[in-house]
């Protein structure tokens, strides 16, 4: 999934860039959106719920879309962190939080808000 630039001017906070399609995203996996402030993980649960966080553990920097959806948190690959994808929340006794996106579900239509996006951090 690549995010397109916007076709006219410049995008205002109330708007959403639409990713594709839920189809595209694993049941119990991500897809990384590519941004200029950088790398998005759109993650779908096994009940196809839509979650989307900054692609780093704030624990230290691991990719969490390459990292296992268990119901409704996803496990870090480098050092099994779990971080809540409806907060970006570490769980347990670790502490942090990975910054959440703001994503919308319609007719099968995944989007992001633009306004979480602009926010990411570089």
């Amino acid at each position: 999934m690549n995010m397109l630039p916007p076709a006219s001017g410049e995008w205002t906070s109330g708007e959403w860039v639409e990713i594709g399609d839920l189809e595209a995203i694993p049941r119990r996996g991500s897809r990384v959106v590519k941004t200029a402030r950088g790398d998005i993980a759109v993650f779908r649960t096994i009940d196809d719920k839509v979650f989307a966080l900054e692609d780093r553990c704030p624990h230290r920097g691991g990719p969490l879309s390459q990292g296992i959806v268990q119901g409704d948190s996803v496990t870090c690959p480098l050092h099994n962190w779990e971080i809540g994808l409806a907060d970006g929340r570490a769980r347990g006794a670790d502490q942090g939080c990975a910054k959440r996106i703001a994503v919308k579900l319609e007719q099968g239509r995944v989007s992001l808000a633009w306004a979480d996006l602009l926010e990411t951090a570089p």
